[in-house]
């Protein structure tokens, strides 16, 4: 079986690759496939993420294992596609590079037969150019800074003239 992904640059323009792969690959051969397709150097951290249908981030799934053996995580490379997504769960988040925060959302499009004499993965189509900074991410809560307060009555503006001596 082939997979059928349309990868889209979490940005305002319009940026996405379609990438067939088979099922059975690994995140780690999707992974390469993307990094070659978007044209990143290929030298950075990446992790895919299980999604919902509302692209809420779930379990996530790294390249390499950092953990040191503290916590059980999967990896890229011994997870096969077709494991984590289905015609029932299509929806992958992908970050590459988290000092940047290159966020893509990977959707499955659609499941197929595979094609004499294609090689596996393919770059089916390419729509946009790849800007040079990542698109700015919002990381700020609801709230509005000003009105955190600690259990001592200090708010973020409070802090403003402190010097590091003061922090410690």
């Amino acid at each position: 079986m082939i997979y059928r992904f349309r990868i889209v640059l979490d940005s305002m323009d319009d940026v996405f690759r379609d990438i067939e792969i088979k099922a059975d690959d690994n995140l780690e051969d999707l992974h390469n496939a993307i990094v070659q397709a978007f044209e990143f150097e290929g030298n950075e951290m990446a992790a895919f993420y299980l999604s919902d249908d509302d692209w809420n981030q779930g379990e996530e799934i790294v390249l390499f294992d950092m953990s040191e053996g503290r916590n059980y995580v999967r990896i890229m490379n011994e997870t096969s596609i077709d494991t984590v997504v289905s015609k029932s769960k299509t929806k992958l988040i992908y970050v590459y590079d988290f000092l940047d925060m290159w966020t893509f959302y990977v959707e499955l499009a659609e499941i197929t037969t595979s094609e004499p004499g294609r090689n596996y993965p393919n770059l089916m189509y390419s729509q946009g150019i790849m800007p040079q900074n990542p698109p700015e991410k919002n990381f700020e809560s609801e709230e509005e800074e000003d009105e955190w307060d600690d259990d001592e009555g200090f708010g973020f503006d409070d802090f403003d003239d402190f010097d590091f001596d003061q922090w410690n």
